[in-house]
């Protein structure tokens, strides 16, 4: 265990006046320590692992079960039937007898299985391969070893591409470029031929891609950036009395950058080629470079810094004139950090685009020649989540969507497919509830996972031709969890936001001794990162929500506007706006579950939260004391200037006016309620002086807070189980009003 060391303190207050309700004890917390242990190995049937059979019709898996057994199920896909693959106990007994032990029936040791002609099944069991005759129970000796069973997985050679190759050498062998005392020479095949191709230059780490024909070749090279230091002083070190300085590479927003610069080359003339740069003159990134078959032109990707215009820029080998092939430039921001996909259909000179333009992120074909939009490939009030697949031969594309059905949550994930000129649009999965496939060998069938906090997983087989089911293989028993005393799966709640139209969605944790007659404080799990959603979706035995649900509170976890994976416009909330973190909606969905539900009691609402999470916490008591009354913020990138760089400009922009607007540190001082921050003092996530910067802030501002810094600590102290321990007392001592684990 760290030490830890407490800079501040706030006068403890009793701010609560149902102490009568015994929460907050002894009991609660050993109750809370315990309930994740309590949880485990208590779900089964939940794991469906097909073995397919070389016919690409039929698959075997292995059931696990209650109490450490376990059994063998085999389906035909064809006629859509599951059945037990053998008698097991009759095997477990042919298997005694062969083997001269004792052979459970519930525990067979069966690594393989394969079917023959005859009927009869072969399996590999013991380290030796056996032929069982189900119909007599023979069990006989086969020197046949059983080939590796084929699992299913996931379809093609999935979507990753190779783009123009780097090489000193060219394509025809007859150049090669050298770095010599900083500058470009090109060298003829032999060597009897040298000329330089710059003067005066200072390369060190070059790329170069030469075009199909060996005239010409692109130079990619990084003009450096002085790159910023964060000093940090380990005060604990291990093995040593004095305190360590500890010092990384760390670039904030408004650094300088190290950018690449595109430079064009023929060695024919020799000549440095002029490019017109006006369309990447302010890169964030500059990438994927491409060459055309006939070397007339190259191609590359260009994210321009601040993420206000993504485009493919097409610049002529001849002349160095450039112009803009494809491009998003909308008037907030381009998703690039989820949201980039960029796919070549060289046969076809076409190209894939993913894009948010028609206020859903979308799939578009355009002409890699001209740059003209051929289609728009998916379409409608739903957002792509990811492609998975494109099968270039039968011009189809295999894809994640979300919010594809609307009578469900529009957060489940499921996998459809369709054709390039956007015809052919097949829902491939269809239950309530996110969903997991893996496909068999061939393609032609699926087996889908799905499940919801409030539904055990349940395993399908589909056919990839239509989506049709064939039939249900398996639902997760969960009986073990339901004979722990009060466990109960989360509620699910929906209410609209603050523009009375767009649904918010969350969750809602009781504790396992609930008493719906009682009045239980609210707290807030937040976490408002536009990078994601929060809001769990998939079951699961134990969430760290119920780490304070047993300590005598109701825990609450919603996403609001601002965060990712619905409309263009939901996400846009949080442009050059983190402060907003959806606080509007969260507090109009909590109002709304509170009249459903009387037990929760919104004049006692905490918060918390960890990294985005913690500046979202403080900020509660920040821009809305009259509804949040007590946070602890973990780790907080309480000011984005302080944070990295790559994840604040992705929602921030360029450094103005608007992040000191958006920093905790500026307001500071409007500070109400009660609040712990935690912060270690090494983490190199979040820079720690995020933390000091709001310390220094509420000081000054004579602000009464609770500070908690772990020696030797990176980040996440606040889930420690130190951390985890002083968030619960926080709670309970701040909103239960009593000191916790003063009873029994």
């Amino acid at each position: 265990m760290h030490h830890i060391l407490i800079i501040a303190s706030v006068c403890i207050v009793a701010a609560a006046s149902q102490s009568s309700l015994a929460q907050g004890t002894k009991a609660d917390y050993e109750r809370a320590a315990r309930l994740v242990q309590k949880t485990k190995g208590k779900v089964f049937k939940d794991r469906v692992d097909s073995q397919w059979l070389a016919d690409g019709d039929r698959f075997w898996y292995q059931n696990k079960l209650a109490g450490g057994a376990s059994e063998f199920v085999f389906v035909d896909a064809n006629t859509g039937t599951r059945r037990p693959a053998f008698d097991h106990t009759k095997l477990a007994a042919a298997l005694t007898k062969k083997l001269g032990r004792d052979i459970d029936a519930n525990n067979l040791p069966i690594k393989a299985i394969e079917l023959t002609a005859d009927g009869k099944i072969l399996i590999s069991a013991a380290g030796a391969t056996f032929s069982f005759d189900p119909k007599t129970t023979d069990l006989a000796d086969r020197e046949k070893t059983l080939s590796k069973p084929t699992k299913g997985g996931k379809l093609g050679q999935g979507t990753r591409q190779r783009h123009a190759r780097q090489g000193g050498t060219s394509p025809d062998g007859a150049w090669k470029i050298r770095v010599v005392e900083g500058n470009l020479v090109a060298q003829a095949k032999g060597g009897e031929k040298k000329f330089p191709l710059t003067k005066d230059e200072k390369f060190e780490h070059v790329r170069i891609y030469w075009a199909p024909d060996s005239k010409r070749f692109v130079l990619f090279h990084n003009l450096p950036a002085v790159k910023r230091i964060v000093h940090m002083v380990e005060s604990s070190p291990k093995g040593q009395l004095q305190p360590r300085l500890k010092s990384i590479r760390y670039t904030k927003p408004g650094d300088p950058l190290a950018t690449t610069k595109v430079r064009l080359f023929d060695v024919g003339t020799p000549r440095e080629i002029p490019l017109d740069d006006r369309l990447f003159k302010e890169p964030w990134s500059i990438d994927r470079l491409r060459w055309a078959a006939d070397s007339s032109r190259f191609t590359f990707l260009y994210n321009q810094r601040g993420h206000e215009v993504l485009r493919i820029v097409a610049v002529n080998s001849d002349d160095g004139k450039a112009w803009s092939l494809i491009e998003d430039a909308p008037d907030t921001f381009v998703n690039y950090f989820q949201k980039l996909f960029v796919y070549f259909l060289d046969e076809q000179s076409e190209i894939i685009w993913m894009s948010e333009r028609d206020g859903w992120n979308h799939l578009y074909r355009f002409d890699a020649k001209t740059g003209k939009l051929i289609n728009q490939i998916t379409t409608g009030k739903w957002p792509v989540r990811g492609v998975d697949w494109i099968d270039i031969e039968k011009k189809q594309i295999w894809f994640r969507a979300c919010g594809i059905y609307p009578d469900q949550d529009p957060y489940y994930v499921h996998h459809c497919r369709v054709n390039f000129d956007g015809t052919g649009m097949v829902r491939l999965t269809a239950s309530d509830g996110t969903h997991y496939v893996h496909y068999s060998p061939d393609g032609r069938y699926l087996v889908a996972k799905y499940s919801r906090v409030d539904l055990p997983p349940v395993h399908e087989l589909r056919r990839t031709e239509d989506g049709s089911l064939v039939c249900q293989l398996e639902k997760a028993d969960i009986s073990g969890l339901q004979k722990i005393p009060g466990w109960t799966m989360p509620k699910r709640f929906v209410a609209k936001g603050r523009d009375g139209m767009t649904d918010i969605y969350g969750v809602i944790y009781l504790p396992t001794n609930f008493d719906p007659a009682k009045k239980y404080p609210v707290l807030e799990k937040i976490y408002a990162g536009p990078h994601g959603f929060y809001v769990p979706k998939k079951f699961h035995t134990y969430y760290t929500a119920q780490q304070l649900t047993e300590v005598g509170f109701v825990v609450v976890v919603i996403d609001g506007m601002g965060t990712n994976w619905r409309s263009k416009k939901f996400l846009d909330v949080c442009w050059k706006n983190l402060k907003d973190a959806g606080f509007p909606d969260r507090i109009l969905w909590m109002r709304a579950a509170a009249k459903k539900y009387p037990y929760m009691d919104l004049t006692r609402v905490g918060i918390y939260g960890g990294s985005a999470g913690g500046q979202n916490a403080l900020g509660g008591l920040l821009f809305h004391p009259d509804f949040y009354k007590v946070a602890v913020a973990d780790c907080g990138c309480h000011d984005n200037r302080i944070d990295k760089i790559h994840w604040n400009e992705a929602w921030m922009g360029k450094v103005g006016p608007h992040y000191a607007d958006n920093s905790n540190v500026t307001h500071a001082h409007k500070m109400q309620g009660k609040l712990l921050l935690t912060v270690g003092e090494l983490d190199t996530n979040v820079d720690p002086a995020s933390t000091m910067q709001v310390v220094d802030a509420l000081i000054k501002a004579d602000k009464d807070f609770d500070l908690l810094v772990v020696p030797g600590a990176g980040h996440g102290v606040g889930e420690r189980p130190y951390g985890v321990r002083r968030r619960q007392d926080f709670f309970v001592r701040h909103l239960l009003g009593i000191e916790p684990r003063s009873k029994p």
